[in-house]
């Protein structure tokens, strides 16, 4: 009897040691998701900064991404490199980061919002400036990384 329960006792904690690791939940994927969403944001400002403001929107756009820009919705990559491409602004700089991260469940979606600054000169010479509050929808793309689709 102490052999057969040996036996039995081996056998399960055996079995129990080759399950399979547990999956994460819910709240550690939104996590995880939440963190990478951050990163990107941060990617996405420091692009801005160093490489300018279309090069960024356009590297860090979905193809299906959406700008809302002026009461106007710009849709789809080539809309957006359009839009950058007419624009008669020079020294453009757009400032961000995000106050607030949140993300699906899932990890497949999530928003960030938080302060913004702009300045530019116009077509007169003449500085522009304006701040407020960004908002970006960001989604996972099929290979791993984060591109906005609605900005």
């Amino acid at each position: 009897m102490k052999m057969t329960t040996s036996l039995l006792l081996t056998a399960l904690a055996l079995a129990w040691s080759c399950r399979p690791a547990p999956s994460p939940g819910k709240a550690e994927v939104a996590e995880q998701a939440r963190r990478e969403i951050r990163q990107a944001e941060a990617a996405f400002a420091a692009m801005a900064e160093a490489q300018g403001v279309p090069a960024a929107f356009l590297a860090f756009a979905a193809d299906s991404a959406v700008l809302n820009r002026n009461n106007r919705i710009i849709r789809g990559k080539a809309a957006i490199q359009s839009y950058f491409g007419q624009s008669p602004l020079r020294e453009v700089s757009l400032k961000w980061a995000p106050e607030f991260v949140e993300a699906a469940a899932a990890g497949d979606m999530g928003y960030t919002y938080g302060p913004y600054q702009f300045s530019a000169i116009d077509t007169a010479g003449q500085k522009i400036e304006a701040e407020g509050v960004f908002h970006t929808v960001w989604q996972k793309q099929a290979d791993g990384t984060w591109k906005y689709v609605y900005d």
